[in-house]
């Protein structure tokens, strides 16, 4: 049994909905960037490790109260990220924890929680190495709430994120001529 499963299995025992949300998400984004590493040999993506990560980017979602994807915990879902973060340092995987804090939008620089007053730890949550900015340009074509396997286009990724500002369209903008060109 790989790793994750492990850690999966072991936090998500009463989260059913959750957990099977989780693990086809993961998968969908897995696959994603596993497709897109083999693509682009040259950047020397370490692809066990985007297995890994990619399967457990979202660990923390079931101590957010998001009741649309069977979690009840007490924290707004934009703090899935840090929460998985500290769950994975636990689990001692502080490479994927990195990866889980990191990945919400394009990641999240502390002037962007500062200024936007979010419920966030004040530090930079901003995806560093190539395997952590692979998994969440891959994660931004899933969602987790509605037509979970549907893969958006970049168009609607791009519609998306300029509502989040120029920064975060900037950063996607960049991983599409990276990853996809």
């Amino acid at each position: 049994m790989n790793n994750y499963q492990n850690i999966i299995d072991k936090y998500y025992i009463d989260f059913k909905k959750a957990k099977n949300i989780l693990i086809t998400h993961g998968k969908l984004v897995c696959d994603k960037a596993l497709l897109i590493s083999q693509n682009k040999p040259e950047l020397k993506i370490d692809e066990y490790f985007i297995e890994q990560a990619s399967m457990l980017h979202d660990i923390g979602i079931f101590l957010t109260n998001a009741p649309e994807i069977g979690c009840y915990g007490s924290f707004p879902y934009i703090c899935h990220g840090y929460l998985g973060r500290e769950l994975l340092e636990k689990e001692k995987m502080e490479k994927a924890a990195l990866v889980a804090e990191r990945h919400t939008g394009t990641g999240l620089s502390m002037n962007d929680i500062i200024c936007q007053n979010l419920p966030l730890p004040h530090r930079d949550m901003l995806p560093l190495s190539i395997e952590e900015q692979l998994i969440c340009f891959a994660d931004k074509f899933f969602s987790k709430k509605k037509e979970l396997s549907k893969e958006k286009t970049v168009s609607e990724i791009r519609k998306k994120m300029r509502k989040h500002g120029e920064e975060q369209l900037l950063r996607f903008d960049n991983w599409c001529k990276l990853f996809l060109l």
